[in-house]
């Protein structure tokens, strides 16, 4: 949950974290329910299984970035793993959970002359890797 600009940090392994606060203009926390294999719905309509846990998953809506601001964050996005900060309300602090991230992009659609606003902004999700109990 963003409670702040300074809630929400991302890291890669053996580096420092990044404030992401500064850098987004939406982030969409996403809570999803993982169901072991022997999870479905007897015939009377009962549903049954294993709950394994919540994998939070992160959307995050990065605005327009300059040169710098991608050179710093590009290295975490594309790193296979991250360690993610943020608050969590089921706690009620702050957790560390490892994540890995989806595909990125970045487009350039204005004129190469005006390189401040050559880059568009993006989206790209960040995902627990194990879920949490």
């Amino acid at each position: 949950m963003f409670i702040s600009k300074d809630s929400l940090y991302i890291k890669k392994s053996g580096g420092s974290y990044v404030n992401l606060g500064t850098y987004l203009t939406q982030v969409e926390y996403g809570y999803n329910k993982l169901w072991g294999s022997d999870t479905g719905r007897s015939l009377s309509g009962k549903t049954t299984g294993t709950f394994l846990g919540i994998v939070p998953k992160l959307k995050l809506n990065f605005r327009r970035l300059n040169r710098t601001e991608l050179e710093t964050l590009s290295p975490i996005l594309n790193s296979p793993w991250q360690t993610t900060k943020f608050y969590y309300p089921d706690t009620r602090s702050f957790i560390e959970i490892q994540t890995y991230t989806g595909d990125w992009a970045t487009l350039n659609k204005h004129s190469f002359e005006n390189v401040a606003k050559a880059n568009e902004p993006f989206e790209i999700s960040v995902i627990a890797t194990t879920p949490r109990r």
